[in-house]
């Protein structure tokens, strides 16, 4: 089993990341980021596999919860429970704010993100 380790980390990093995501056909630059983050709670996780960034979660508060926005790993790097790790980590966090709950919304598209949801007890 490889090096993970989960850091809170730069946007820098998530643009990054996020251009290399076959899913996301027009990955948000770091306006947008900045844009939502920008005076609200908010964390920005990076998983690293062997000090190679692989992955990310970013999650604000938005009207009152805890949204998670966005979050991907590159596809060399999937089947490794990076996505659980990150989504540990920013449940984690957002408990410690005060958060009840944790929000997300993906699309139906993506099969792969509605069975992590189901399998990590959200409700669809």
């Amino acid at each position: 089993m490889p090096n993970i380790n989960i850091k809170v980390d730069k946007l820098e990093t998530v643009v990054q990341l996020s251009a290399k995501i076959p899913e996301f056909h027009n990955p948000h630059q770091l306006d947008e980021y900045r844009k939502r983050l920008t005076n609200v709670p908010s964390i920005v996780l990076v998983a690293y596999v062997e000090e190679v960034p692989a992955g990310f979660k970013v999650g604000y508060e938005k009207d009152g919860y805890f949204y998670s926005w966005m979050g991907a790993i590159l596809p060399k790097y999937r089947r490794l429970g990076l996505a659980t790790k990150l989504a540990e980590k920013q449940e984690e966090w957002a408990t410690i704010q005060g958060y009840p709950h944790v929000t997300f919304k993906t699309r139906n598209g993506l099969k792969s993100m509605l069975i992590f949801a189901l399998n990590r007890g959200f409700n669809i």
